[in-house]
């Protein structure tokens, strides 16, 4: 309903005073705030990005905010995540959210769907409201959402965040470009790291959360010139903004229907190529690990494939650090040959992931080894709690 009969919509004499500030600017004003309440915008995913942009949307007067997420509110999440506390650790991130919103303005409607958006309910999850707010973490949810926006026409804001840099823009508004204009074809599976491998800032996704919530409120008030056609770039070490244009691509496929986005970005393939590669190597429980650090047995080479500042976190007793980006490069497997020195090789990551990318490689350059099941994290949980879980 972005263009309301605003002779039906009504503020409360307590709305009154609660948006005053509002009211008092001439770009927003009482029509302004019956727009705020009439719109109704959906979020998808609850995390760094969604955390800020609802807080400050309800905080507005959107009328409806409707929330996409399926996930467990996490000790990991608290960094970043400001709309969760750490009394909901444990609990549905979207009840948490709730809570949250309805504390900061009572007056908001919240409709909560705890579930995976899929290509089966996008449609309808979407089509009820005004706006969509991308807060996803992965390239499926991103097209899949781009591509459900573009055929319902709805305008989808977006944010996405790695490390210490962020990036924003409105697609799909007024004939603008779509994600599609911005990354035709998805990247390798693995090819850019998620936050929980590569980390982020914790103050990185309030900055692109706060653009995203600007963003939708112009929209919505129909004020200002939107980020529709232009990309934001921040970098927070370096303090800069930048921005460049994006124009629709007009040889790009047309969308009629969603389709299998997971195939589409390759993770199923990419699965089954790691399960292929996995079953290629040997493994080992940290249990079966730890029998055999007991054991006092000194022919094997324990080595940690971690970063440093990964490795200054937590240890497992007697590993040596050869990071994985080493071993890349061919310097690391110089290392690991001097270590072993005719001993066999272990080798572990945080999940065993990295690890196993580490043993592929010193396997082509003639050395086996044997991964360790789940890393250091799985150490952590099953065999000594002292070391610390990160």
């Amino acid at each position: 309903m972005l263009d309301p009969n605003l002779d039906e919509i009504q503020l409360l004499p307590e709305e009154y005073a609660r948006y005053s500030r509002h009211l008092i600017l001439p770009e927003v004003g009482l029509d302004g705030q019956k727009r705020l309440k009439a719109a109704s915008v959906l979020c998808v995913g609850t995390g760094g990005l969604g955390s800020p942009l609802l807080l400050y949307l309800a905080a507005a007067g959107v009328g409806r905010l409707g929330i996409v997420d399926f996930d467990v509110v996490d000790h990991s999440n608290l960094q970043r995540q400001v709309i969760h506390g750490t009394s909901w650790v444990g609990k549905p991130k979207i009840e948490s959210a709730k809570d949250r919103i309805q504390e900061i303005n009572p007056y908001c409607q919240v409709d909560l769907y705890e579930t995976a958006l899929s290509s089966t309910n996008a449609l309808d999850i979407i089509r009820p409201y005004d706006i969509v707010v991308d807060g996803t973490d992965n390239f499926p949810t991103r097209y899949l959402v781009n591509d459900a926006c573009v055929l319902l026409d709805k305008p989808n804001v977006y944010g996405s965040i790695f490390r210490f840099e962020g990036q924003a823009t409105v697609f799909n508004y007024q004939g603008g470009p779509n994600y599609r204009d911005l990354y035709p074809e998805p990247p390798p599976p693995g090819m850019v790291p998620s936050c929980a491998e590569g980390g982020v800032l914790g103050i990185l996704p309030g900055i692109i959360g706060v653009i995203q919530a600007t963003e939708t409120v112009k929209i919505i008030l129909g004020q200002g010139t939107t980020l529709s056609g232009r990309l934001v770039l921040y970098n927070a070490l370096e303090m800069k903004f930048r921005e460049l244009k994006l124009r629709p691509n007009p040889v790009r496929p047309v969308i009629e229907t969603l389709i299998d986005y997971e195939q589409f970005c390759g993770i199923p393939q990419a699965q089954a190529a790691e399960a292929e590669q996995q079953s290629m190597l040997a493994e080992m429980t940290v249990t079966e690990l730890k029998q055999l650090i007991d054991s006092g047995a000194d022919d094997f080479v324990l080595i940690d494939v971690r970063n440093p500042n990964e490795y200054d976190i937590a240890k497992i007793p007697g590993s040596i650090l050869i990071p994985l980006p080493d071993i890349e490069q061919g310097k690391g497997i110089e290392q690991v040959k001097a270590v072993l020195n005719g001993h066999r090789l272990i080798a572990h990551c945080k999940m065993g992931g990295r690890s196993a990318k580490a043993l592929a490689i010193l396997q082509a350059a003639g050395i086996e080894g044997t991964n360790v099941k789940g890393g250091i994290q799985a150490w952590s949980r099953e065999v000594d709690a002292a070391v610390l879980e990160y």
